[in-house]
């Protein structure tokens, strides 16, 4: 975080379109990855530099470039060359804290979405942008590490008979944000069980680890929002959308992302909900917990009062104390001790104070 910090005060007071990566820098070899196709023809292979892409713009077949990595901006900038994007958009490329957005242009379409994953057992969700980049028969996609979030995708194409090969660029950006939102479901199913167990642990013995884990959840809920609300805004703008880019059959295909963003966004906010109500659940089981304790305490509290009054009585060393010299005295107020106990123990008991 502290390095993703320096390079962003590093951009400040530079002209816009100044390219300069802003986000995490991953340990990794950076990787260009190029999946060429049509409805016969399917080839994947690496390549080491943007110029090797030229050919492939006087084909008719789908171009379909990963990007794995962005601290090296020279890839960038050779793309935003030969490609013609606005530096705008490549700076929106290599800065990883922009807000899900659609841009549109005469000659390409522009789309960032925040996957999310799961990471670990703990619940430690882990934020990557991507950003995908439209063309006529071009597709880029550009990734902050290596993953394996698009292999369904990959092994698809290696399907012959698959509607993927059969159709354009623009179905290829579909499949990929349809890949991004189903990890989106995912994540909810964790949230569901998380949430279940702790609901659980509030009503049979909350402790604050119950605490730290309501606020962490709270915590990721408030992230998460803000990664798949713009969703709704993003997939309306590309229904609306009249670039020539997206062909009206497959509009219809974002609109089921649509639909399922909506879902994710509607269980975002019944999980805020939830989180609000068991932070209350969580204070009153506290307070009934303490609650318990007292009354206990009050309960034997009460029951040694008259005992310490009959014992202050005869602690107080006066001379004519005729009982002191009985020879009964000493079992006669252990008897008398033990009486007032059982009873007001069984007084209580029947009050339902016990």
């Amino acid at each position: 975080m502290s390095e993703s910090l320096s390079l962003a005060s590093e951009k400040s007071g530079l002209p816009p379109g100044s390219l300069v990566h802003v986000g995490e820098v991953h340990a990794h070899e950076h990787k260009i990855t190029v999946v060429n196709y049509n409805k016969t023809y399917v080839k994947k292979h690496t390549i080491q530099s943007i110029e090797e892409l030229l050919p492939y713009k006087t084909t008719d077949t789908i171009t379909w470039v990963i990007v794995d990595g962005l601290k090296d901006v020279s890839i960038i900038d050779a793309i935003g060359h030969y490609f013609d994007i606005h530096p705008l958009v490549l700076e929106d490329i290599l800065n990883t804290h922009q807000r899900p957005k659609f841009d549109e242009f005469n000659d390409y379409l522009f789309i960032v979405v925040k996957a999310i994953s799961l990471r670990s057992e703990e619940f430690n969700v882990e934020y990557e942008q991507i950003s995908v980049l439209i063309l006529n028969n071009f597709v880029f996609t550009f990734m902050e590490k290596p993953d394996t979030l698009f292999d369904p995708i990959l092994n698809r194409l290696e399907n012959n008979k698959s509607q993927i090969r059969n159709l354009g660029s623009d179905y290829l950006a579909y499949m990929i944000m349809d890949t991004v939102v189903d990890e989106y479901f995912a994540l909810q199913d964790a949230l569901d069980d998380l949430i279940e167990s702790v609901e659980d642990s509030l009503l049979s013995d909350p402790s604050s680890q119950t605490l730290a884990t309501i606020q962490k959840i709270k915590r990721e809920l408030i992230f998460l929002r803000r990664s798949v609300s713009p969703l709704r805004e993003l997939l309306a703008a590309i229904h609306r959308s009249e670039s020539p880019l997206l062909n009206e059959k497959t509009k219809r295909y974002f609109g089921d992302i649509y639909d399922h963003a909506i879902r994710i966004i509607e269980a975002m906010e019944s999980y805020r909900d939830l989180i609000a109500g068991m932070l209350d659940i969580y204070l009153s089981s506290v307070s009934n917990k303490m609650n318990e304790t007292m009354k206990i305490l009050t309960v034997f509290a009460s029951i040694f009062i008259p005992l310490t009054f009959i014992a202050g009585v005869y602690g107080m060393n006066f001379e004519y104390m005729p009982e002191l010299k009985w020879r009964w005295s000493y079992p006669v107020i252990w008897v008398f001790f033990i009486v007032v106990s059982v009873f007001l123990l069984r007084f209580f008991k029947k009050k339902n104070w016990l």
